[in-house]
């Protein structure tokens, strides 16, 4: 398990965590806590949860498990009216004169659902001996042409 504030957006505005799922809303559970611990909770925008299987500070690793792992209508809560910045671009500079410092930040769970985590279908990943036999045969479909 990991966490990580990305380089993107200021390391405030999108923090990743990986679980592994012990019981079920373990992932929403670990979701708001870190939106809502220090790093998460000052000036934070988006919280992503994935399962242990998921680098964190991989981005592409990131947004593949949001992609296939998370459902919009169910994955994504949403926290209103959360501790943020006047530095924070996204306030409208009405509220701000309020003094309005105020945002919304979205958790989501894109770990494997837990009633059914067993029969999620599992990643398909090539082996080193299976990457090396294609690099060989197909290589060249990859080389700059001149």
């Amino acid at each position: 398990t990991a966490a990580w504030a990305h380089e993107v957006g200021n390391a405030r505005l999108l923090l990743a965590v990986s679980i592994e799922q012990r019981y079920p809303g373990h992932a929403k559970q670990a979701g708001h806590i870190a939106a809502m611990c220090h790093v998460g909770a000052y000036c934070g925008r988006y919280v992503v949860v994935v399962d242990e299987d998921i680098d964190v500070s991989d981005l592409q690793e990131l947004v593949w498990a949001v992609l296939t792992r998370s459902d919009p209508a169910t994955s994504i809560d949403i926290i209103r009216n959360a501790w943020s910045t006047p530095l924070d671009p996204r306030i409208e500079p009405e509220r701000k004169a309020v003094g309005d410092n105020t945002n919304s930040r979205a958790v989501i769970d894109a770990c494997r659902p837990w009633h059914w985590r067993d029969k999620f279908p599992k990643v398909n990943v090539p082996t080193p001996e299976e990457r090396r036999l294609a690099q060989e045969k197909f290589g060249h479909l990859f080389e700059p042409k001149a």
